[in-house]
């Protein structure tokens, strides 16, 4: 929201709706899910939208990247518990890594030629070593404390992510462009 009124988007500050109108403007805001974001503009319900570059390459939609915006940087990191002895990526095959990302994972994975045992997981990631339910993580990192209060390392970057603007593929010949593209 600091994003779109630093480029003129004027909204009331007590309308917490999930579709919230601008002031002097004909442009709706939604609020949604991350990750349902890709697909309400790739199936062009939404002109355009505001999303974690990483939810954008884990969720397929027909949906283009237009612009990185430069806010809310992580980025993708596969983590272990500080004594497991796994430092690279071979060190992860038939390991069992716990992910909110699967698709990033096991296309990271592949391109390693590694193979290990993906679990999908909504969220809490970080505590499936200590309770021996994985080996290893793969998670969004910003700063690195939760790993640290959860006794993980960083070893492998899988991506460096960002806020994106994407696009909708239904918009052919777009008039007014309210982002300044």
């Amino acid at each position: 929201m600091d994003y779109l009124a630093g480029i003129g988007f004027e909204f009331d500050p007590k309308d917490q709706l999930m579709i919230s109108s601008c002031n002097k403007t004909d442009v709706s805001v939604v609020s949604l899910r991350d990750d349902d974001i890709p697909q309400y503009v790739g199936a062009g319900v939404a002109d355009f939208g505001i999303v974690g570059e990483n939810v954008f390459y884990e969720t397929p939609s027909s949906s283009r990247l237009v612009k990185r915006l430069g806010f809310a940087k992580c980025s993708l990191m596969i983590a272990v518990k500080e004594d497991s002895g796994i430092e690279d990526v071979n060190d992860l095959r038939d390991k069992r890594i716990v992910t909110s990302y699967p698709n990033l994972l096991t296309a990271y994975l592949n391109k390693a030629g590694v193979k290990a045992k993906v679990v999908y997981v909504q969220g809490s990631a970080e505590v499936a070593p200590t309770l021996g339910f994985a080996d290893a993580v793969c998670d969004l990192v910003q700063s690195g404390k939760t790993l640290q209060e959860n006794n993980l390392k960083a070893i492998l970057k899988v991506m460096d992510s960002e806020a994106i603007l994407i696009e909708s593929p239904v918009l052919k010949n777009f008039e007014i462009n309210p982002f300044n593209l």
